[in-house]
């Protein structure tokens, strides 16, 4: 097995692991630290500069979207004291929106440390692809467990499923199964490609916030994380109530 498919599984475990919602601060920290170490030496095999594109950006966001776990109806409601229906999807959005808190006050407190060691400004960038990264992991598995929730969640294969969900949370809208199964074609066309490099090059921008010194990136990163999950969950819980 070559190096890079190595890599590319243990970014892809990592991704996963990183929208647990149990994580504490430290443990989600040493995670990200791990994330952007391993986005670091493939951004070296790429060639640098060119590896953190908008489009080498979305094309990882939509590489690993697969691995993100989502779980039954079963299992959520034994996850969240028996809750159902829609305390059951505020309970999935109030944690969706402390994970990636979290996943800000880490960056925060990661770039901290950085601006004590200046060599290390050069993982900046890295370290704003792997937050990115990991947010946009937390929310596609919000997305996802809301459709579960709701009696929307499509049909398909594992790479298919993902993609729907994938632009789902690019529109911040449900999905429509009434036409069966998404069809990879639509939901990768022109259109909704440009409209997925949107939303992921808008939420790279809000990570920026956590490269602020000291630890004012901590909670800059933190609030604004918590506010535009929150809006996210609000704005799909309202679509897909709809079709209930």
């Amino acid at each position: 097995m070559s190096g890079d498919l190595v890599r590319r599984q243990e970014v892809g475990e990592l991704v996963s692991q990183l929208t647990a919602e149990d994580l504490d601060r430290r443990q989600r920290g040493q995670l990200l630290a791990r994330l952007t170490g391993l986005l670091a030496t493939g951004a070296r095999a790429a060639g640098g500069r060119a590896t953190f594109s908008g489009k080498w950006l979305v094309d990882a966001v939509a590489e690993y979207a697969p691995h993100v776990p989502v779980r039954d109806l079963l299992t959520l409601r034994e996850h969240h004291g028996g809750l159902s229906g829609d305390e059951l999807a505020d309970g999935l959005i109030t944690a969706a929106s402390r994970a990636t808190a979290a996943v800000g006050a880490a960056g925060g407190a990661l770039a901290a440390a950085e601006h004590a060691a200046p060599p290390s400004l050069l993982l900046a960038p890295v370290q704003l692809a792997a937050e990115t990264l990991a947010v946009v992991a937390i929310e596609l598995k919000l997305v996802a467990e809301l459709h579960v929730v709701y009696g929307r969640a499509p049909v398909g294969s594992r790479s298919q499923v993902a993609t729907a969900y994938l632009m789902s949370w690019a529109g911040k809208r449900g999905i429509d199964i009434r036409n069966g199964p998404p069809s990879l074609a639509t939901v990768l066309g022109t259109a909704a490609r440009q409209q997925l490099r949107s939303r992921v090059l808008r939420r790279l921008g809000r990570n920026v916030s956590t490269m602020a010194p000291f630890l004012a990136g901590a909670v800059a990163g933190a609030e604004l994380n918590r506010r535009e999950t929150r809006n996210l969950g609000d704005k799909l819980l309202k679509d897909l109530r709809k079709g209930t």
